[in-house]
């Protein structure tokens, strides 16, 4: 499999991986190999290739980017890949580039919003909880799609509301 890595946004490497072994693959001709010796805990190893040893621990992975964070012999690394899907869907205008930015947060039903758990300004991440709606004798926690901050919110403890109805805007 194919995997083309960008590291720290301009270094760019293209390579062959093996699919049976992640760490394994063909750069530039070359067979490239990564022995992990020995694993502290789940984001902090000691590896070795081409008998060097260097210490690795993994900051952050963003799973849905593709992208994550390395910090090799005190060296912080940002490294994205893609393969060979990832540079079809791209081409076809389907990749991560295409997502559209979340400016709002509509009602998915009809309701009555129970409760607002946020104030104008005030900056939320991703699957916090921002409005309680009931509907059907059900109370739903509507939790934010995004990071970010509230611009305004369009609604008020004890209103009515249609579905898609637009309760939060984010700056």
């Amino acid at each position: 499999m194919r995997i083309n890595s960008t590291i720290d946004g301009n270094l760019k490497l293209s390579y062959e991986a093996d699919k049976r072994n992640p760490l394994k693959g063909n750069f530039d001709g070359k067979e490239v190999s990564v022995n992990i010796i020995s694993k502290n805990n789940e984001n902090d190893f000691l590896v070795e290739q081409n008998g060097k040893k260097y210490s690795v621990k993994l900051l952050k992975i963003d799973t849905d980017l593709k992208q994550l964070t390395l910090k090799i012999n005190g060296d912080i690394l940002e490294i994205s890949q893609e393969d060979e899907y990832d540079v079809l869907l791209k081409s076809l205008g389907m990749g991560v580039g295409a997502v559209k930015k979340v400016n709002d947060m509509k009602a998915p039903m009809p309701g009555v919003v129970i409760d607002v758990k946020i104030a104008v300004g005030q900056e939320v991440k991703k699957d916090d909880g921002l409005v309680v709606l009931e509907a059907m004798k059900m109370e739903n926690l509507l939790k934010s799609p995004i990071d970010g901050i509230i611009k305004s919110i369009e609604i008020a403890k004890g209103d009515t509301v249609e579905k898609n109805k637009v309760l939060v805007n984010f700056e």
